[in-house]
Parts: structure tokens; sequence; C-alpha cells
């Protein structure tokens, strides 16, 4: 705890400051320098500065080309004294974004690997392979330091595995929810090793799917490096991660032993084994893995999987066609009540679904959005209990008008039989996709099937016997106790996020349809009970009525989404940036220039919930959007657009920041070949040295097209809308910015072929923040995390 307390105390570490290129790698390099000193004969201590520059392209958010230039990464490497040919390394991040102490992300995992690295010198036993240890200085400038490493770092050709330690909340356990590619001895590393396991592929699947806005450094190893890792983060407390609220007070000392005991085991595992040293022989496809309420983890190869589903799967087709077909004669009428059951069940799922989602949308649309947000509980009693109601309305009905004269037990027995048909089906359909989560229609194929076999004399007593109920909750204990962990794990990632996620997704259709699926799944086996007792009246008032009151309560406001509980704080984010804008004609000449403070809420909400304490932001000054401008000519850090409407954006004009620098863009060279058709130029561009932090957005004019640039891998990645975007950061003393772009445009081109803009950010410093700006964020209520900076945007056309 000390190293952590010791790295938070030094400030927010934003790359290009001072507090992380000299204050935080000072620090570093005197705690390294002093287990150097305590280290044992059987070890060898190397530690390297590296500050890279370099480029590369990624899809992430929507695509985009970063560039970095002399950031830090600080790298030690221990090894034995006669040294190693082969390693495996441990990556955290002392970097923070602006404003934020950074406790959990990443410094935590800094002083745990310090304390790691401690342990290990200490030894006085030598180990087969080397350690190496990366504290990089820009993770959060997306990947960058992770990048500059793996790709130009001369001991990075010796890494055979990695082990990266993220977060994605603050404390709690930490999740393994990225393994490979398709390395399964890795994760077998974890399963033996690690004291404390925690692991889901079904978190992985997700993760990978790209529907939470997030990536990690594991990208960076896996497609730069080639190299299999696992990656590691810390999921509890989202809601203030990248906040104010990450101090080093609010992760327990508990989540630090924990982690510390898990890494380091599966570090000395992995540094001894004989496997590391041939990792690329063991590339065996992917491999199923998931923890047992934090006891154990069960993993085994993809491949046994799927034969062990498709026997699943291929065992229940047999028990249903066994019974659908007997007796003979009665063949067809079985097969039509099972596939009328089958089809009401599926019917009752689709109805449960459009009704929960049209609540939510109401919800949203009334302005009530994400008022679960702090109090999770209103969530189950809104959208839970609609859907529990909604499930049991349908089946209530279908057996009191389409099943009027029906036998109960063989309604009973056929909704079971219905149910199995459906996880049977989806189990075979998710082995088919190659989805590694299809383990969980295993469980829900299983152990049901097995429960059915075992109890079938009783259910076809009369009437849900006690002893029935009590056979039949045990037989499904399993799927239902797995199914309940794998639902708390879900909800404690992606509540937090529906804070983060922007304006365009609304927050209460996505958590309303996770709670309908884990509805459905939770209720797929009990909704042959409908069937079997005599009446559902009494659970049917009793939910629609907690969700009448509910629904009254939301919608009167008395939830308020955000909280300023200085024990539990559930903060809305807020960004603000003091912008200069100028926009220049093809001859230099400045054709328009204001200054303003962009406001910018980061959930769904918007600022809605701000504009009755700052009254002066209202529908009035909604951001426009400069339509022959890249990115609607405003100061974009990341290309996230996307994510946000324009209409929820606020542009709080000011008078011209005069003060402040302003980035010139100089064109110093031009080459052009004509073509019959076409012309080709290669315009060569200069940016002299400014902020740490700066945006470039490129958009060729009608008829043109961006063909090259020096840039990444040469080939131009364009942005979600057509525009190109570049992220640049430097640490200290970087020289100008010198690249150049090639275009294939018309002959004539009298206004242009490409409109350039570039925005500087000033995230630390005297230059931060404005009067104005101190100002208005003062006025701001102490729920809200309003991370605040000054910027300007300049557009040039050539």
């Amino acid at each position: 705890r000390g190293y952590l307390d010791n790295i938070t105390a030094i400030g927010p570490r934003t790359v290009g400051s001072p507090e992380n290129e000299v204050l935080t790698v000072n620090y570093l390099l005197e705690q390294i320098r002093g287990i150097e000193r305590e280290s044992t004969d059987a070890h060898k201590i190397s530690v390297d500065i590296q500050r890279p520059t370099g480029s590369f392209s990624i899809d992430f958010l929507g695509g985009f080309t970063s560039y970095y230039a002399n950031i830090t990464n600080v790298v030690v490497k221990l090894e034995p004294r006669s040294g190693a040919k082969h390693a495996v390394l441990s990556n955290c991040h002392f970097d923070s974004v602006p404003n934020t102490p950074g406790a959990s992300d990443d410094a935590v995992s800094c002083a745990v690997m310090l304390e790691i690295l401690n342990t290990l010198s200490k030894s006085s036993e030598s180990l087969q392979h080397a350690v190496i240890f990366l504290f990089n200085g820009a993770e959060e400038n997306i990947l960058q330091a992770s990048h500059g490493f793996i790709t130009q770092h001369e001991w990075a050709k010796s890494i055979r595995a990695f082990i990266n330690l993220e977060a994605a909340g603050v404390g709690g356990k930490e999740l393994v929810f990225q393994t490979g590619p398709e390395n399964p001895w890795l994760v077998q590393a974890y399963v033996v090793a690690a004291k404390h396991p925690f692991a889901s592929v079904v978190a992985q699947e997700i993760f990978q799917s790209g529907i939470i806005p997030a990536d990690t450094d594991f990208r960076i190893y896996r497609d730069f490096g080639n190299v299999p890792g696992i990656d590691l983060a810390f999921i509890e407390n989202g809601y203030i991660y990248h906040t104010e609220y990450d101090t080093s007070d609010r992760i327990l000392t508990d989540s630090i032993q924990r982690a510390g005991d898990n890494i380091l085991a599966v570090l000395k595992y992995l540094a001894t084994s004989e496997k590391l040293a041939k990792s690329f022989e063991y590339r065996h496809g992917n491999v199923v893995f998931f923890d047992i309420l934090g006891l154990f983890v069960l993993a085994y190869p993809a491949r046994v999987g799927t034969i062990m589903n498709y026997i699943t799967a291929a065992i229940a087709f047999f028990y249903l066609s066994r019974k659908v077909l007997q007796p003979k004669p009665r063949a067809v009428h079985n097969l039509k009540k099972l596939f009328t059951a089958f089809s009401l069940t599926l019917t009752s799922w689709v109805c449960t679904l459009v009704a929960v989602l049209m609540v939510a949308v109401f919800v949203s649309i009334i302005g009530r959005a994400l008022s679960w947000y702090t109090h999770f509980y209103v969530s189950v009693s809104l959208y839970g209990t609609a859907a529990a109601a909604k499930l049991i309305l349908v089946h209530m009905l279908a057996k009191k008008f389409f099943y009027k004269n029906v036998n109960e037990q063989y309604l009973g027995d056929v909704f079971f039989d219905a149910s199995l048909t459906i996880w049977s089906i989806a189990l075979a359909v998710l082995t088919q996709m190659g989805l590694c989560s299809a383990f969980i229609c295993t469980l829900w194929v299983a152990f049901p099937l097995l429960t059915k076999l075992m109890i079938h004399k009783e259910f076809s007593q009369k009437g849900a016997t006690m002893k029935f109920i009590v056979m039949y909750m045990l037989g499904m204990f399993v799927p239902y106790l797995y199914m309940l962990y794998l639902s708390w794990t879900v909800f404690e990632m992606f509540t937090p996020v529906m804070g983060r996620s922007g304006s365009e997704i609304p927050p209460d259709m996505v958590l309303a349809g996770f709670i309908v699926i884990f509805t459905m799944i939770l209720s797929s086996y009990f909704i042959n009970f409908i069937y079997l007792v005599k009446s559902t009246k009494t659970t049917l008032v009793t939910l629609t009525t907690v969700f009448v009151v509910t629904l009254i309560l939301v919608c009167s406001g008395i939830f308020f989404p955000y909280s300023s509980d200085a024990a539990n704080p559930k903060p809305k984010r807020v960004f603000l940036q003091h912008t200069s804008r100028r926009f220049h004609d093809i001859d230099g000449n400045v054709v328009k220039s204001d200054s303003g403070i962009w406001i910018n809420g980061f959930d769904y909400n918007g600022i809605s919930h701000i504009t009755p304490h700052v009254p002066e932001i209202n529908d009035t000054i909604r951001t426009p959007c400069e339509e022959q401008a890249p990115f609607c000519g405003l100061p974009w850090i990341l290309p996230v657009h996307f994510m946000f409407r324009l209409r929820r954006h606020f542009y709080h004009a000011l008078e011209d920041m005069n003060s402040y620098r302003r980035m010139t863009c100089h064109s110093v060279g031009k080459q052009m070949v004509i073509l019959p058709l076409l012309l080709i130029m290669w315009t060569h561009i200069s940016v002299p040295a400014g902020p740490s932090h700066m945006s470039l957005y490129v958009r060729p004019r009608v008829g043109s097209a961006l063909s090259r640039w020096s840039l990444g891998d040469g080939m131009p990645v364009a942005s979600l809308g057509g525009d190109y975007f570049v992220f640049y950061s430097r640490g200290l003393h970087a020289v100008p910015w010198r690249f150049w772009v090639e275009l294939t445009a018309p002959e004539k081109h009298s206004d242009g072929i490409v409109s350039l803009a570039i925005a500087a950010h000033y995230f630390f410093g005297e230059d931060q923040k404005s009067p104005q700006l101190y100002a208005l964020l003062e006025r701001f209520p102490n729920w809200t995390f309003s991370s605040g900076w000054s910027c300007t945007y300049d557009l040039f056309v050539f």
C-alpha cells in the first residue's frame, strides 16, 4: 500500500506532464534501485528508460491513427545471474487520465508489480526464465507506450507470454477477462497457480465483441507483438473509475493482497515453465474457462467443449424424440403439442421483451433515464417485475383459454420438454458458431434432463407436491446458482458503464434487455409450474403492484440518478472544454473565429439535471455543426463523436482567449504529378511543438481522396463518418511534428482539395483552465465529476 499511496500522492499523471514524465519516473527508479540493492546473488536486475516515437492505426472507437513522440517507459528485467533467452512480461501503466489520481487505473497494479519484483529479487531460488516488468507511461493515450515497447525495445524479442494488469473499476476482485489467443496452456497456468481465481470466458467474449467502449494493452501485445497473454482487471465499483474519486483509500488492502498473491504465483509459475520457451508450439485453439464461485477454475480446450456440447445436445434430442414418438399412433399429436408449447414459450419471451422495452423507452422519453444508477434495486423492481409478470400473464391466459380442459400434469410435462428443446437448439447453434460461452447452455440442458429422468414419476403425480418441488429445486441447483453468480458479474461490470457510454445508447433499454434475458433464462424451467399450480393470480397481482408503484415513483423523479455520498459516490460525468476556434480559407485568411465552453454530458441524460443549477446552459446554446469542417468543427480529443448526439451538446459563447497559444500548421512542400484525368499531390506538413495532446482531422474535398500518408502503416484509416482522425501525444522535449499526406483529386480544384484541422488540448499546467472555466466549474453541483481543460481548434484548406 505504501507504493500505491506514494504514486497517487503525485497527483494526476497525464502524459507529457512533469508529474508523469519526471516525478513518477523518478519515484519508480528510486524504488527499483532500492530493490536492486537488496536482491540476492541468484538474480540480475537490469533497468532501462525507453522514450519511443512511432505511430499505428487501430480500429478502436470507430478507427483512427495514433502518433506518439518521446513518451516514457520504465522497463525492468529480472533474470538468472547467467542470463535468460526467454521472458514473461508483466505490464501496468502509471499514467492516468486528466484530473484523476488513477489509484485503481492503474497505480495499484504498478504498486503490486513493485512488490512482486521485490519478493522475487529476494528469493534465493533462481528462475528459469526472465521476468520483464514494464511500467508504461502512456496507456491512457490509447495504448501508445505498449506499442512503443513491443515494436521497438530490444528486450521485446525475448517475450513469450505476458500478464496485463488493468482496471475497469476500483478494487474488488481482479477478473481474468481475456486470454490467448489460442494458448490453452496459459489458462492452465492460471488455473494451477492462482490462489484466488476469478475468470470467465463469457467476459472475454463480451469484451471482444466490442459492446464495451474500452480496450487494453492486451490488444497491442496480441496484434503487434504476436504474443499470447492474460488480461486481468479490477471490476468492482466502476462508478468512480476515471474520476477524482479513484483514490488509494478506496482500494481495500485485501484487494491488493489478493491481486498480489495471484499475479506473483502465476508469474513465478510461467518463469519456471518449460512451455514458456516453446509457447508458439502450444497454440491449440481456444479454451473454455470459468471459475466456480471463486473457489477454483474449470478449464478445457474448446474442441473438447464442442464434443461435449454436441453429445449433450444429441442425448437431449434423442430423449425428446423417444418421448414424442411414443406411442407411435400418438406421435403426430405429441409432436404437435410439443411444437405448440415451444411456440408459446418463444411467444411469451418476445412479448415480454417488447413490453419491457416499451417501458424503458417511455422512461427514457420522459427524462427519467438512469433512475436506477444509484439504486440498482429500482431496475429490478421496475423491469424485473414487469418481465416476470408479463411471462406469467401470457401463460396464464394460454392455460385459461387455449388449454382449458387439458390435464395439468401433461401440460407441466410438455412445457418442461419445450424449455429443454429451446436450450438444446441454443446449445447446438452457439456451439456451431464457435462460442465458448455455449457451456452455459450445456448446464441448462444436462442438469434439467438429469433432474427429469430422476423424478419422472413425480411429474405424473397430481399437483406440484412439496416432495416434487424440493427434488426439482435440488436438481436445478447447479445451473441456477451459476447463472445467479454470472448475472452478478455482468451487472457489476455493465451498470456503471451505462454512466459513461455516451448519449446515443438509451441505458434503460440496455439494462432492461439484460434483465429480461436473465429473467427468461431463470424462468425457463419454471414456466411449467404455471400450468401445474392451481392459480398464479396472487403472484401476478403482487408483481404488477410492485411494478406500477415503482413506475409511478420513477416518473415522479424520486430516484435521483447520481450521488455525492462521500463513502460511495456515483457521480455524473461532464466534460467542459474552453475552446478557441479559427477557420481559414485557402489563402490563409481567417473567415470565422469564436470562443466558448463546449459542454458535453457523458451519459444519455446529457446535462438536463445540471441546467437548474446553471440556467444559462439551455436550448438556446445547443452546439451547431460546422458542416464544412471535419468532425463538425469541434475539438474532439478522440473520435467518439458517434457516441454522442450533437443536440445534447452545448456551446456557451465567451470572449476570445487571446492569451492562449494558437497552433499554426505550415505547408512546407508540395509535389504534383499530372495524369490525364487525375492529379496526385504530396503535401508535407509541419506542426510546431504544442501541448502534449493534439488531434489532427483530415477531410478530402469532394472528388478528392486520401490515398497514402507517412503515419501508421501508410494506409489511411477513416473514422466513422468518413473523416480521418489522428491522435497525437508527446512526452517532454519533443521536436515539431512532421508528416506527409498524398491525395488524388480532379485537375480543377480552385477551392482546395483537402481540409485539415488541428486541435490542441491543454490538460495540465497554467494553461489548463481559464478563469471563465474555473468560474463555471464552481457552479456545478457536487454530484458531478466535471473534467475541464482548454483547447484550440484551427481549420486550414490546402
